[in-house]
């Protein structure tokens, strides 16, 4: 089901690129900036199965977006300057915002030196267990856990079941149903459960990935010293803050806030909330982030920022960089903001 999505997601980018029907919509839809995420930046890796292939764009990819904004002349700011025009009203310019999930170490390795070339400015939404290499990654872990495998026996709803997993297709079935089926669960205590068993019984060391993949706070001190570089919180463990009891979530927000300070000796202004889907982020969630006073708060909804964004700081949308999608034909798409108006049913703004 997942990959029949992405062919049709791909089509339909196709489709706007072809028939020219961008151009005709980016006057409605472009709005009045865009704030890209991304997760990984690194070389493209040659495995057949990598399921998790959707959360890293290449080096050259990111260059390819970064050339174009600038060929167009858009503005590439940091997040507290998307807060101040959004306050100001100042949309005589339209601009562009770089955001990185959870910390790698490729963001420094890789997406710094181009942000450098092209001297623009971004901010990283680190995940402080993930700093401090005592998180779980468990998406990479069950990446990893089922490419070992030729099968994986797991109780889904007390049901004992067994997936095939002989083949690459068989495989990305088996991580889909997996993948879902674990995010359905009550909280993250119950998706660490059930992924430290599923690592055990397969040989995987689920403790080492965190410290191999992400940045502990000593390369984040001297990462975050760099001018272009800007350091958000992203909760304490990357657990679905909607899932969580009232007080649990908000101290996800102030602890992960407070401990990014600390290592850091700089002030911690904006948000990331982990998944940040509708199951993952609402309502509460947003009145939570404005209470613990951040002055922004990115969602993963798809869509492009507009001058009523303003009212809703802490429910702010984002553009995603796909690695699914890495074809320089479809950035003049993304920044136009058809695709994500497409997406999210025209809204200008999904704050509720």
């Amino acid at each position: 089901m997942k990959q029949l999505r992405s062919t049709v997601i791909r089509a339909g980018l196709g489709a706007l690129y072809f028939t020219g029907a961008h151009y005709l919509l980016r006057p409605i839809f472009s709005g009045v900036g865009a704030i890209f995420m991304l997760h990984h930046v690194r070389p493209r890796r040659d495995a057949e199965f990598q399921p998790n292939r959707h959360l890293e764009v290449t080096p050259e990819f990111l260059r390819a977006m970064l050339a174009h904004l600038r060929s167009r002349g858009i503005d590439i700011v940091t997040m507290s300057e998307v807060h101040q025009r959004l306050i100001e009203r100042n949309f005589s310019r339209h601009f562009a915002c770089f955001t990185f999930d959870d910390g790698y170490r490729d963001n420094r390795d890789f997406a710094l030196p181009l942000m450098r070339e092209f001297d623009a400015p971004f901010t990283v939404y680190v995940a402080s267990d993930f700093a401090e290499g005592t998180g779980r990654l468990w998406w990479i872990a069950l990446e990893m856990a089922i490419a070992k495998a030729s099968s994986i026996e797991v109780k889904i709803g007390d049901v004992p079941t067994r997936l095939d997993t002989t083949t690459p297709a068989a495989k990305q079935a088996a991580f889909d149903r997996l993948h879902d089926w674990l995010r359905s669960l009550g909280g993250d205590h119950d998706i660490q459960r059930e992924i430290g068993a599923l690592c055990a019984r397969h040989g995987i060391d689920d403790a080492a990935i965190c410290r191999d993949l992400c940045m502990s706070w000593d390369e984040l001190k001297q990462f975050a010293q760099d001018r272009l570089v800007g350091v958000g919180a992203h909760s304490i463990t990357h657990c679905n803050l909607a899932r969580e009891r009232e007080e649990i979530a908000a101290r996800e927000m102030a602890d992960s806030r407070a401990r990014i300070e600390s290592a850091l000796q700089w002030p911690v202004l904006h948000l990331a909330y982990p998944y940040g889907d509708k199951i993952a982020a609402g309502v509460r969630e947003f009145a939570l982030a404005r209470a613990a006073g951040f002055m922004t708060a990115v969602t993963t909804r798809p869509g492009m920022v507009f001058p009523e964004s303003g009212r809703h700081l802490t429910a702010l949308p984002r553009v995603s960089l796909n690695g699914n999608y890495q074809d320089v034909r479809i950035l003049p798409v993304l920044t136009s903001g058809a695709a994500t108006a497409m997406w999210n049913g025209f809204r200008r703004v999904d704050a509720a």
